[in-house]
């Protein structure tokens, strides 16, 4: 997060009453709020509203929370942070329903962005609905729509709406190349998150994806924040060019298929004709060579064909 002191946000608590504190906050419920990414400004209004009238806040990281919260200069004592992770979801969700049962207001907030996303929470929400109870939203940052809307996904010199999240792909490298086979015949864009730890990895695995444009974001909303877009073949080369871009909490989007041309149709009626006979590695190289169609798309093609004949 971005260090702020909490002198600084004295005159945001106090729009935020102005603001919000008009607003109903009905008893017995739950508040799903979400919280920066990265810059501690992009806080909505009403959240900071919320987080000062709640009963508690159950949270992703208790210690985590509380550095958050101290920097908006809320104070809250420990008691009223409740741990509520990934590892202890349906338990502790168990809790929040019995204090939301005897009329309590919970905030629920995970480390960083909406939570639900990739984050905890979804179990949490589904289980207080369940339980007859309410869940209310308050929408904020988000790293997937963060990205989204500046990558300019644009198919065929038109915008390009559609996306699918597709959030962490698996750690073992069979099982993400196995994933990354499957994004292959993914039309429309798809948004991707990854941890430091694990970018090149991911970045070689993309790599068969060949000339489809991908935009990464590192380290969005933050001082140090990078945006660029560059080929999947290309994106392991752009992060090796400097040190600092392995660093980071990561944001990726791959851009939208392109319609298939004519090249791209003849393309299509070599490539099965060659995989009759030769791998597919092979068999790609020389279709691109003799229809002159992507070799990127066929590639993409031809994964498509393979699974679809196993």
């Amino acid at each position: 997060m971005t260090s702020l002191a909490p002198a600084s946000f004295g005159a945001a608590l106090q729009a935020a009453r102005d603001a919000a504190g008009a607003q109903h906050y009905p008893e017995g419920a739950l508040y799903v709020v979400a919280t920066p990414i990265g810059n501690l400004a992009d806080i909505t209004l009403r959240a900071l509203h919320v987080l000062q009238i709640v009963d508690a806040v159950a949270c992703e990281d208790t210690r985590h929370t509380q550095s958050l919260l101290r920097a908006y200069g809320i104070e809250r004592p420990a008691g009223q942070l409740l741990a509520l992770h990934q590892h202890n979801e349906a338990e502790a969700a168990q809790a929040v329903i019995a204090r939301l049962s005897a009329g309590e207001r919970i905030a629920y907030v995970s480390d960083a962005g909406t939570p639900g996303v990739s984050d905890p929470g979804a179990r949490l929400a589904a289980t207080v609905r369940a339980a007859g109870l309410r869940v209310l939203p308050l929408p904020g940052a988000s790293s997937v729509t963060t990205l989204v809307s500046a990558a300019g996904l644009v198919a065929d010199g038109q915008a390009a709406s559609a996306f699918v999240f597709a959030g962490f792909l698996p750690a073992k490298a069979g099982e993400r190349e196995t994933a990354v086979q499957a994004l292959a015949a993914e039309a429309r864009s798809v948004v991707l998150l990854e941890a430091p730890h694990r970018i090149e990895a991911l970045a070689r695995s993309l790599a068969v994806l060949g000339e489809r444009r991908v935009t990464v974001g590192r380290e969005l909303t933050k001082q140090f924040e990078e945006i660029a877009t560059v080929a999947a073949a290309a994106l392991s080369d752009w992060l090796a060019a400097s040190r600092d871009r392995t660093r980071g909490e990561f944001a990726l989007v791959l851009h939208p298929l392109a319609a298939a041309s004519d090249d791209s149709a003849e393309g299509e009626r070599v490539l099965r004709l060659l995989l009759a006979e030769l791998p597919l590695k092979s068999a790609v190289r020389l279709a691109a060579e003799i229809s002159g169609a992507p070799r990127n798309a066929l590639y993409e093609l031809a994964l498509r064909l393979r699974e679809d004949a196993r």
